[in-house]
């Protein structure tokens, strides 16, 4: 058998072969979503994405027998580091066929510009953060991925830990229904917590779209401060993903929590838009916007993409109540079904909040890490 050669991503002819590997790699799989082509672009574009004036990164693709059978990024995230007193590094964007000998290549390829960067440990995968598509599918692969999760072969899990990686946490996604999420205990339950904290909530006003963004940044940047591996979302990031999520989202479904008065929390929401980009087979955007518009009625799950409050409010239960009118709101909507993704598994209250509407543990995804 050839050997697999490595070489790091140069031209823009590499950037499209990167991107457009994912279809040779998953023709035939049922569940995979293929996303838009520009979209993609902008995600690894250092020109064009905030995120790389404040990281390095390096992509590469392996090949043999001049095809591509592999590629994977290795990043270093500044503001990661700074965040957290940490000296690491990650990798991410890994895809492979099901061979060690390319899976190993690539990682050394990663390992090898992670060490020449001074970095003493490697995690991932992070899509190029985690504010990004994060983790490794490792459980769940009966069913499509919904809007900004990650898919994945369930061979990756092996080929990611015969190379050393190990576990270091596990994130969560849970599956919601209109028929069981109303419990008697859990409506009492939410009205008991807003008479007590004098809770309200409101939904964002898209006549005033660049006020409400600059509310929900400082909002966002506060409650997750304290979650594990959270990084702040520069505002030159925040705006960035508030324009390219605009088009989507439904306005009812961005809930705005305030108590006595004062904005504690926020909850956004979006519906599955896979669902329909799922037949959009070639990735283009025109074929996109299709689906998109002919697919809408066919969406009856949403994505509870960001739900949370700020520390001072983390044990009033007032997080447990966002996720109440999310689901009062989807159902007046039509929604079905709510994917809440993802919530870290020590994360106690969430997980609490999310078994207390009946959610079921549906997938799983791995964050990985070993020393370099």
């Amino acid at each position: 058998m050839e050997s697999v050669a490595v070489r790091p991503v140069r031209t823009k002819t590499d950037e499209t072969r990167f991107i457009r590997f994912l279809w040779k790699l998953y023709a035939g799989d049922p569940y995979w979503v293929p996303q838009l082509m520009m979209d993609r672009k902008k995600l690894i574009d250092k020109k064009k994405n905030p995120f790389y004036t404040h990281a390095d990164m390096e992509l590469f693709l392996a090949e043999r027998g001049g095809e591509i059978v592999g590629r994977i990024g290795a990043i270093v995230n500044h503001n990661h580091n700074k965040e957290h007193a940490e000296n690491i590094g990650f990798f991410g964007f890994f895809e492979s066929i099901n061979d060690q000998a390319v899976a190993n290549a690539l990682f050394d390829a990663a390992k090898k510009y992670l060490q020449s960067k001074g970095v003493t440990a490697m995690r991932g995968p992070a899509n190029p953060s985690v504010n990004d598509e994060y983790g490794l599918l490792v459980d769940g692969f009966d069913s499509s991925p919904t809007v900004l999760m990650t898919y994945n072969p369930s061979y990756y899990a092996t080929l990611v830990e015969r190379y050393g990686f190990r576990k270091l946490k596990d994130l969560y996604a849970y599956l919601l229904s209109q028929e069981t999420v109303y419990s008697e205990r859990f409506v009492r339950f939410n009205e008991i917590v807003k008479q007590r904290e004098d809770l309200t909530f409101r939904t964002i006003d898209m006549k005033h779209f660049k006020e409400e963004v600059d509310r929900i940044k400082v909002l966002y940047n506060k409650a997750w401060s304290r979650n594990w591996g959270a990084v702040p979302m520069t505002d030159a990031e925040f705006d960035a993903l508030a324009t390219d999520l605009k088009p989507v989202v439904v306005p009812e479904l961005i809930i705005i929590a305030e108590a006595k008065g004062k904005p504690i929390g926020f909850a956004l929401t979006l519906p599955d838009i896979n669902v329909a980009l799922k037949y959009n087979k070639n990735g283009g955007l025109l074929g996109g916007l299709y689906h998109l518009y002919t697919k809408k009625k066919h969406i009856d799950l949403v994505r509870i993409i960001v739900l949370g409050v700020i520390p001072e409010q983390v044990k009033s239960g007032a997080a447990g109540v966002l996720f109440y009118e999310t689901a009062v709101r989807a159902e007046k909507l039509g929604y079905h079904y709510g994917e809440a993704s993802w919530v870290l598994e020590d994360n106690i209250m969430m997980n609490r909040a999310a078994e207390m509407m009946n959610g079921k543990r549906y997938k799983t995804y791995r964050i990985y890490e070993m020393g370099v």
